[in-house]
């Protein structure tokens, strides 16, 4: 079983930067991939940006690809999400999510575990 921890959200301005961080613990062994999405108030959950367990590949919506950058954390069992020019519609709690497979990455119901977000607000 894997567990999700994420950390890292807080409150910025916008054009700032956050990192988040998604701690993962357990048995790992057949993630295929980790994701990111956001929840933002009165929105429904949205992909964000997701890499490959093994390899590294990174995928990101078009909202986010160019300021945003996903990676694995070294030494550490965790990714990152590395978030700069942050806009105020970039507010929602954000999840880290494993898969154990996907074939596009996008989808919240190709993922089996999820951490409890954290909150990212972006003020004007």
């Amino acid at each position: 079983q894997v567990q999700l921890v994420e950390s890292g959200g807080g409150l910025v301005q916008a054009g700032g930067s956050l990192t988040l961080s998604c701690t993962i613990s357990g048995r790992t062994y057949n993630t295929y991939a980790v994701g990111w999405f956001r929840q933002g108030p009165g929105t429904e959950r949205e992909f964000v940006a997701a890499i490959r367990f093994s390899g590294g590949t990174t995928y990101y919506s078009d909202s986010v690809k160019g300021r945003f950058t996903c990676f694995r954390e070294p030494g550490k069992n965790a990714m990152g999400l590395q978030m700069n020019s942050l806009k105020p519609e970039d507010t929602a709690v954000y999840y880290c999510a494993t898969s154990l497979f996907t074939s596009d990455y996008v989808r919240a119901v190709d993922y089996n575990t999820w951490g409890p977000g954290t909150q990212v607000t972006v003020s004007s």
